[in-house]
């Protein structure tokens, strides 16, 4: 069975919007990439909870884009090009 993670978060597709209450890989994705980054959401779980959407509008505020707490394609072109080459963490999956 195919699940549907919902529509992508920018019109030329990739990853799909998260906001709270998304439960997925793409959560915990973006949970890593974070965590990484030193926002802390509370925990590696796929599960976008207060602590993750607090972590969200902390690094949404930090780079200047719009604190509204979801995962959309800004938010997400963001994260991608910040943790490239950061290297491994003490929270990042490997």
């Amino acid at each position: 069975m195919i699940r549907d993670f919902g529509k992508p978060a920018c019109s030329s597709g990739g990853f799909p919007q998260l906001k709270r209450g998304s439960l997925s890989n793409y959560v915990l994705i973006a949970q890593d990439d974070l965590n990484t980054l030193g926002f802390r959401t509370g925990g590696l779980d796929g599960i976008f909870g207060s602590a993750t959407q607090n972590a969200v509008i902390s690094y949404q505020r930090s780079r200047g884009l719009s604190a509204d707490g979801i995962v959309g394609c800004n938010t997400w072109r963001s994260l991608q090009e910040d943790v490239v080459g950061t290297g491994p963490t003490s929270t990042t999956i490997n």
